[in-house]
């Protein structure tokens, strides 16, 4: 039943967009889909609970670093304004990232963002569960 539900929830989205694409004037434009991190790491699953969506707007300032972190749970940042490097603590590896770039985040494993000269505005959205942390230090 609940494989069901699923399959019945991305019918009822995918018909949404088709209609939406339908109207006029109307543009549909996929910006990311991923069922990997920007390391190429799959996302295994989402939290167990009832389904609960964050979406959030994160200002960094030019020349800053964030904490080493990880996430529990899948998400996704769009670049709205600025630049931003993402560097993996394990491998050293880095993605640079400029406005309008979308990056599927990485799961259990420490990242962080480094801003240069620029800061960046970022609108980041994630898939969690109601008491599962967004993030981790």
């Amino acid at each position: 039943m609940k494989r069901m539900m699923g399959g019945l929830a991305a019918w009822v989205l995918a018909a949404g967009v088709a209609v939406a694409a339908e109207s006029p004037g109307v543009q549909v434009q996929t910006l990311m889909e991923s069922s990997a991190s920007w390391d190429g790491r799959a996302y295994e699953a989402y939290p167990p609970g009832p389904p609960l969506l964050t979406v959030l707007r994160i200002t960094i300032p030019p020349h800053s670093a964030l904490p080493w972190h990880t996430h529990p749970i899948p998400n996704a940042a769009y670049v709205l304004s600025g630049e931003l490097t993402v560097e993996k603590q394990g491998t050293g590896e880095t993605r640079w990232l400029k406005q309008g770039d979308v990056l599927p985040e990485m799961v259990g494993e420490y990242h962080r963002g480094v801003t240069g000269d620029q800061g960046v505005v970022l609108i980041v959205f994630y898939a969690g569960s109601r008491g599962v942390p967004l993030s981790q230090q």
